[in-house]
Order: C-alpha cells, then sequence, then structure tokens
C-alpha cells in the first residue's frame, strides 16, 4: 500500500518515512460494499482492520455498542487476547479499508512498538468499557 496514503491515518501520522514504507509492505487496501460483514462475534480472527473511508457498526449479542468511521479501527481484540472476534462488524456504507493479516500485525508490533502500544493501550479501553456494559 501506498505509504503516503497511510500517513494521513491518524493511528500512522506520526511515523516516519521508513516505518511507513515499512508498514505498507504488510498492508493491503480493500473496497467492500454497503451491508458486507468484516468480522463475526465467535469467528477465528485473521485480520486487523482500519477503515480508510466509509463506516460501520458494531455488534455484540445483538445490540449496536459502537459505530465506527473513518480513522478507526478494529480487529485488534480478536489478534492480541482472545483468538475469536467479540464482536461482528457490518458496513453502513461503500468502505475504503487498510487490512493487516494476522501474521504481518504481529510483524507491525515488533517493528513499530509506538503504533502496537497505541493499539494496545485502545484494546484496554475497549475491554474495561465491555465489561462494565
Amino acid at each position: 500500500m501506498d505509504p503516503r496514503r497511510l500517513k494521513s491515518v491518524p493511528l500512522f501520522g506520526g511515523l516516519s518515512k521508513k516505518d511507513l514504507e515499512l508498514l505498507g509492505r504488510w498492508t493491503d487496501e480493500v473496497d467492500v460494499e454497503k451491508g458486507k460483514f468484516l468480522a463475526e462475534q465467535g469467528r477465528f480472527a485473521y485480520e486487523f482492520f482500519v477503515i480508510e473511508d466509509g463506516s460501520a457498526e458494531v455488534v455484540q449479542n445483538d445490540k449496536t455498542i459502537a459505530e465506527l468511521g473513518p480513522g478507526d479501527f478494529f480487529g485488534e481484540i480478536a489478534l492480541l487476547e482472545s483468538d475469536q472476534r467479540t464482536a461482528s462488524v457490518k458496513a453502513t456504507s461503500p468502505m475504503t479499508l487498510i487490512v493487516m493479516s494476522g501474521r504481518e500485525f504481529r510483524s507491525m508490533e515488533n517493528a513499530l512498538p509506538q503504533v502496537a502500544s497505541e493499539i494496545r493501550s485502545k484494546v484496554q479501553e475497549r475491554l474495561t468499557h465491555d465489561e462494565g456494559a
């Protein structure tokens, strides 16, 4: 993926040109139609997603718990914590996504610890929110 496009994503905005080029090798861009399920609760996780354009809803136990838009990301909890999706995510508009497979995600964790730290912080925030719900 083009590193210049990655720089516009808040999660990756602080990375150096060299780090963005590395990240670009680990990521792909995917377009999806409105209504597509991107993750299904209870299923095994294989990817991490960052929304470049469009919107999605997050549903857990048949209840909408969040709306996501550009700059938001999902799929990290299952890759980092449980292997299985903790919620379902469905596109509520056409979307452009940045996608990273689990293997590349683990490579990114090792090579770009500042990004991994930000993602882990968000995981803790989401898990704490879920426990309180």
